[in-house]
């Protein structure tokens, strides 16, 4: 029996709750960059996921307050780098305080031939171009078709949940 309930007709509570229980939900952590204006852009983020595989392509979730979205909406093409579980370093960079190329401080950052930043050791690395966008609440959900994909092995990606970073444990088999 769940020992919290949320009154569904209370926004603020709903927000609250979903809040706490997304918590319990490990995601990979990406980094997100993009081009624009002669600038490189980067963004640490979780609101990431595979929307078809055909056309293959991506969503990406942003919120509207982030230095990215502004790029992004204005058409930018972008590149979703899975990081390794030692990247820690690389995911904080890309979301603390400093901006523009600052966040390309830490890290083997490499241009593929379509123009797009990546990270040379990261899991996989999606480069996509800028299909479709709307605005949702705070955020801006952003479409991406899959022009390329580099992927290196093993796998062990950077994983957080609870506020926490770690990695993914196989289960014996």
């Amino acid at each position: 029996m769940p020992t919290d309930v949320t009154v569904a007709h209370d926004p603020a509570l709903v927000a609250a709750a979903l809040r706490k229980g997304l918590r319990s939900l490990a995601k990979a952590v990406v980094v997100i960059t993009c081009r624009h204006g002669g600038q490189r852009h980067a963004m640490t983020a979780t609101a990431v996921s595979e929307l078809s595989m055909d056309p293959p392509s991506m969503l990406i979730c942003v919120n509207k307050t982030a230095s990215l979205f502004e790029p992004l909406s204005q058409g930018a093409d972008f590149c979703i780098n899975i990081l390794a579980a030692h990247q820690g370093g690389i995911s904080t960079l890309c979301a603390g305080r400093e901006k523009g190329e600052a966040r390309f401080a830490v890290g083997d950052w490499r241009q593929s031939a379509l123009g797009h930043a990546y990270l040379a050791d990261a899991q996989a690395s999606f480069f996509c171009r800028n299909v479709a966008n709307m605005a949702y609440g705070t955020h801006g959900v952003f479409i991406g078709e899959v022009l390329e994909v580099l992927d290196t092995a093993p796998i062990n990606p950077l994983v957080y949940m609870d506020g926490r970073y770690g990695s993914f444990a196989v289960a014996p088999g």
